[in-house]
């Protein structure tokens, strides 16, 4: 009977952690932002492109709203594409131009899309920023400074490592494979170094790699980690036991390209190419550590109170058995998608 008890129990826990992270997949690269790009092309005049990015083939319910002084030169024009709807407008805003005025995002505070607004004016200035859905407008102001630029890259790309679950998921299959701090370490800092070549590499244009066939790639590297740590399990040789370093190193060069895919999206200041790319890298290096410090910490809380012990022996299992499942999904999901 206590043995029926704890096979139920490791099932029912199967089935809870794939449904919750089943739940977090539909939202994998998914939560793409929106984006506005505002050029000055002379005294008063701008060019306005506005990309809305389309889930599920349904473009995001957000809307662009100009001030009411602002005028169309001319109709504007809409390009569909796979992933986002491109709405371009060539607009007048009068001698003034748009200095002071506010730019409103109807229907953004009803998302969880952040929206990335980069303006730059005939004399020079610049500025990027983010708008959330807790404030779904901008004002035009001066020009941001380096620092600016700087910190809206770094969120983003910590806003990119927290909710990319498929990166998450393969940095915490290496968790449940290495066992040595000093070996994580390594491990850590080969992905790291990998991803980071890829990242800039693919985002300064000196590679190019479709996006669909490595988004299928990175999930299939999360199975390959899986199918790695049940040979762990069953007692068996495990390359990724040995050299773990090594097959972080290689699976990172492939999601630096999936990092640079979610960069392309959201765009590169042209002036400031490699201040964002370093910044985005830098936002991503932190929250991949935040995540690591958050497991690492659960674990050992849980060992100091002994609940190690008394789940261990079922969470294990449960847990490998939920990525594999979760990311055999997501390989033939993507694949399907080609």
């Amino acid at each position: 009977m206590n043995c029926l008890k704890g096979r139920v129990g490791s099932l029912l826990a199967v089935f809870v952690l794939a449904a919750l992270l089943a739940v977090s997949a539909a939202l994998a690269h998914e939560v793409r932002p929106a984006y506005l790009e505002i050029k000055e092309t002379s005294s008063g005049q701008f060019s306005v492109l506005w990309r809305t990015p389309v889930l599920s083939g349904m473009r995001l319910p957000i809307a662009l709203k100009l001030p009411d002084e602002v005028k169309n030169l001319r109709e504007p024009s809409v390009e569909e594409l796979a992933d986002s709807l491109v709405e371009r407008r060539w607009v007048n805003a009068g001698p003034n131009g748009l200095a002071g005025k506010r730019i409103e995002f109807v229907g953004l505070q009803a998302t969880i899309t952040d929206l990335l607004v980069r303006i730059q004016m005939l004399d020079g200035r610049k500025w990027t920023t983010i708008v959330r859905p807790a404030h779904p407008w901008v004002e035009i102001s001066a020009s941001q400074t380096w620092l600016g630029v700087a910190v809206t890259y770094v969120v983003q790309g910590t806003r990119h490592i927290l909710f990319g679950y498929d990166h998450l998921l393969f940095v915490f299959a290496l968790l449940l494979i290495v066992r040595s701090r000093r070996v994580l370490l390594m491990t850590i800092t080969s992905f790291t170094i990998a991803h980071s070549i890829t990242l800039a590499l693919a985002t300064l244009g000196a590679v190019h790699v479709p996006r669909p066939p490595v988004e299928a790639a990175i999930a299939l590297s999360i199975l390959l980690l899986a199918c790695e740590i049940v040979r762990l399990q069953q007692g068996q040789a495990s390359l990724s036991a040995r050299w773990p370093w090594v097959v972080a190193f290689s699976f990172g060069l492939l999601h630096g390209f999936g990092f640079a895919s979610a960069l392309t999206d959201i765009g590169l200041p042209r002036s400031d190419i490699p201040l964002a790319l370093f910044s985005f890298n830098v936002g991503v290096e932190l929250g991949q550590l935040a995540f690591i410090a958050t497991v690492l910490g659960f674990l050992t809380v849980a060992k100091r109170i002994r609940l190690a012990s008394v789940i261990g022996h079922r969470a294990l299992p449960a847990a490998t058995y939920a990525i594999g499942i979760l990311a055999a999904f997501w390989f033939f999901a993507r694949l399907a998608g080609f």
